[in-house]
C-alpha cells in the first residue's frame, strides 16, 4: 500500500512532504483520505497539469474539518501559472531520498548492538527540530504608487566586488571602422572555438514518479561520491552498513537526510548512504568545526571523519567536495556578462541599456574603454532576458509590455544592432518562458522567434556550460541563493559572491531540494558541478559581485532594472547597469547610468 499511495500522488502531480506522508499513512482509512485529498486540490484552482506541494499543517487541516476551506491558500504555486507566487508559506520537508524504497530494511549504527557510552536518553530528549529558515517572505502587497525617476545617487557601494566600478564616458564615437560588421548586414568571418559542453535542453526528462526521484538522488549521491573519493582522507571509507560492532574511526561519504539542533546547542545530522543511516554529533565546543557544520544544508553530500563512540558519532572533520586551484590561462579577447535585463518592465532602464549596445559598437566612451570594446567576442546573458508575464502577483502592474513574444521581440530589437562578430549566449532564467523546474531547457522558439533569426545568438539551458576559445564557463540564473540565503546564518543576497564560493564548495548549484528552487526529479542530476570551471557566472539577485577563488573568476552580473517592489520591501538594493567585462582575462566594471 505504501508505493501505491506515493505513485498515486505523484501521478497527480502532488509532492508529499515525509510528516505528510505518515499522517496519511496512519490514519483509519490511508486510501480513503488520499482519495478525497486529491479530489480537493485537482478539482479547485488547481488543474492535473499543475504540480502541488503538501505537508503535515494541510493534512492536518483537511482531517480537522477544514475541507471547504481553501487548505493550500496561496502558497502552493501552479506550473500554469509560472509557478512563482512569493509566498513561501508552504514548506516542503526533506524526502528520504535514498532510503525511501532502496534502504528498506537496510541496517542503521543504532541497530548494530553496541554498547550505549554515551546518555542518549538525555541526548535524544533535548534534540528539537532546527529552525531550517532565517525568516519567510510574506505575500507582497502592490499599490499603484507615482513613477519616480530613478536615482542613481542612492547605489550603495558593494562589498561584494573586489574592483572599483568604472563610469563610462560620455563620449559618442562616430566608428569608421568598417571591419567591425552589423548584424543581419553581412556575416561575420570571426574564427569562434566555441562549444557547447553541457546543454540539458534535449537531455531532460521526468515523468513524475517516484521512482524517477529516487534515481534523481541516487545520481547525485554517485557523482559527488566519486569527486569526494579523490580526496585523500576518503580514498578509504566507510559504508553505514559495514561500520563494526567495535569500530571507533569512521570515514564516511554520505548524505543529508535531517539536521537537529539539542536543547544545549550541539548539532545533530542524520546522514545517509547507499546502505544504511547513522546520525553524527557536531559539539557546539569545537568551535570551527560547529561553524562549518551550520553551513551544512539538507541533500548535500559531504565526507565526515568521525569518532564512534558506543551508537553515536562525534565528528571531528567535514569534508566538502571542493575544487583544486585552477590554472590561470592566457586570453587575447574580452566576454561580457549580463543577466536579468528585464525587458518589457516599467523599471528596465532603456536609456542605460542603449548606452551599452553603443559601446560595444565602440560608439560610446573614451578612447581606453573603445578599446575594450573592440576586443570583445562573446556576450553572455544568464537568464530573465525579459521581464516575463504572470512570474507574481499583480505583475501587469509593473509592466510595459505584456506579451511575452513582444518583450522577445524588443529583446531582439535591441541585440540586433549589437555588432555581428560578437557571438551572444543566452540562457533562461526564472522570467523566462521556460519552464520552471532546473534545470531549465533553453527559451523555446515559439516565444523568441526574432531572437532566433538573429546571427550568432546561441541559446543553451540553465545551467549550461560553454567553452569560449578555451575559457570554460559555467552558467547558471542563481535561483538557488534565495534557499541558501534563507537557511544558513550569515549568508545573504547582497554577498553573492559568497554564495558562488559555497556552491564550488558543494559542487552542486542548487542543493536543497524541497524549498524555493524547483528541482526536476530527473533520472541524472545535471546541477552537480562535474567539470570545474574558469569562471562561474550568475545573475538572478540583481547585485553585481565578483572575487577569485582558486584561480576561479566569480561573477554575479548585476541587472539593467531598477528597485522592484518586491526588492523595496526586503530592502534589497540593486546595482543596475553595471556590466562586467573579462579583458583579456583581467576583470573590469563599467557602469553606464
Amino acid at each position: 500500500m505504501t508505493s501505491d499511495i506515493l505513485l498515486k500522488f505523484a501521478k497527480k502531480g502532488i509532492n508529499l512532504s515525509p510528516n505528510a506522508y505518515k499522517m496519511i499513512i496512519n490514519s483509519k482509512d490511508p486510501k480513503s483520505l488520499s482519495s478525497s485529498l486529491i479530489i480537493k486540490l485537482k478539482s479547485n484552482e488547481f488543474t492535473k497539469d499543475d504540480l502541488v506541494s503538501v505537508n503535515e499543517d494541510i493534512i492536518d487541516k483537511f482531517i480537522n474539518g477544514d475541507k471547504d476551506e481553501n487548505i493550500v491558500n496561496n502558497s502552493n504555486e501552479t506550473t500554469s501559472n509560472r509557478e512563482n507566487k512569493i509566498n513561501t508559506e508552504l514548506k516542503q520537508e526533506p524526502i528520504n531520498k535514498l532510503n525511501t524504497e532502496i534502504l528498506k530494511q537496510k541496517p542503521t549504527v543504532d541497530n548494530l548492538n553496541t554498547e550505549k557510552t554515551i546518555n542518549e536518553e538525555n541526548l535524544n530528549s533535548e534534540i528539537k527540530p532546527i529552525n531550517e529558515s532565517k525568516s519567510k517572505i510574506n505575500k507582497l502587497e502592490y499599490k499603484d504608487e507615482e513613477e519616480k525617476e530613478f536615482d542613481a545617487s542612492k547605489i550603495r557601494e558593494n562589498p561584494g566586488t573586489d574592483v572599483e566600478t568604472e563610469k563610462i564616458a560620455d563620449i559618442k564615437v562616430e566608428n569608421k571602422d568598417h571591419n567591425i560588421c552589423r548584424r543581419n548586414m553581412e556575416e561575420s568571418h570571426i574564427n569562434y572555438d566555441f562549444k557547447i559542453l553541457q546543454d540539458t535542453s534535449n537531455k531532460s526528462y521526468t515523468s513524475g514518479e517516484i521512482s524517477n526521484l529516487i534515481s534523481y538522488f541516487q545520481s547525485r549521491f554517485e557523482k559527488e561520491e566519486k569527486i569526494l573519493s579523490h580526496r585523500p582522507e576518503l580514498k578509504v571509507h566507510d559504508k553505514i552498513e559495514n561500520i563494526g560492532k567495535d569500530q571507533t574511526e569512521l570515514a564516511l561519504i554520505v548524505m543529508v537526510n535531517d539536521i537537529r539542533i539539542t536543547k544545549n546547542g550541539h548539532i545533530l545530522i542524520e546522514f545517509e548512504d547507499d546502505t544504511g543511516q547513522i546520525s553524527v554529533l557536531f559539539s557546539k565546543d569545537n568551535t570551527e568545526l560547529f561553524q562549518e557544520a551550520q553551513k551544512i544544508v539538507r541533500d548535500e553530500v559531504v565526507g565526515i571523519i568521525a569518532t564512534k563512540n558506543g551508537s553515536l558519532a562525534i565528528a571531528n572533520q567535514i569534508i566538502h567536495p571542493g575544487v583544486p586551484r585552477m590554472a590561470k590561462k592566457d586570453m587575447d579577447f574580452g566576454i561580457v556578462f549580463l543577466s536579468d535585463v528585464h525587458i518589457g518592465s516599467k523599471t528596465f532602464l532603456p536609456e542605460a541599456f542603449e548606452k551599452f549596445i553603443m559601446w560595444l559598437n565602440c560608439e560610446y566612451g573614451n578612447e581606453e574603454q573603445i578599446k575594450i570594446a573592440k576586443d570583445v567576442k562573446y556576450l553572455i546573458i544568464g537568464g530573465d532576458i525579459v521581464d516575463g508575464i504572470g512570474i507574481y502577483p499583480n505583475q501587469e502592474k509593473e509592466l510595459e509590455i505584456k506579451d511575452i513574444t513582444q518583450q522577445y521581440n524588443k529583446a531582439a530589437s535591441y541585440l540586433g544592432q549589437i555588432r555581428s562578430d560578437i557571438k551572444i549566449i543566452i540562457t533562461p532564467g526564472n522570467h523566462d518562458a521556460s519552464r520552471v523546474a532546473e534545470p531549465q531547457p533553453a527559451v523555446p522558439e515559439k516565444y523568441a522567434k526574432a531572437l532566433y533569426e538573429l546571427n550568432n545568438v546561441e541559446f543553451i539551458s540553465n545551467p549550461g556550460y560553454v567553452s569560449l576559445d578555451g575559457i570554460k564557463v559555467l552558467i547558471y540564473h542563481g535561483r538557488s541563493f534565495d534557499d541558501m540565503a534563507m537557511t544558513v546564518k550569515g549568508f545573504s543576497h547582497e554577498r553573492n559572491d559568497i554564495l558562488m564560493e559555497e556552491l564550488l564548495k558543494k559542487r552542486h548549484l542548487a542543493p536543497i531540494y524541497g524549498e524555493r528552487t524547483p528541482l526536476a526529479s530527473e533520472l541524472e542530476d545535471y546541477l552537480v558541478i562535474d567539470d570545474v570551471p574558469d569562471v562561474f557566472h550568475t545573475g538572478h539577485v540583481h547585485i553585481n559581485t565578483h572575487r577569485m577563488f582558486n584561480g576561479i573568476h566569480l561573477i554575479n552580473s548585476g541587472t539593467f532594472q531598477t528597485q522592484t517592489e518586491f526588492q523595496k520591501i526586503k530592502n534589497i538594493v540593486p546595482t543596475p547597469a553595471e556590466v562586467p567585462v573579462l579583458d583579456k582575462g583581467v576583470y573590469k566594471q563599467l557602469k553606464f547610468i
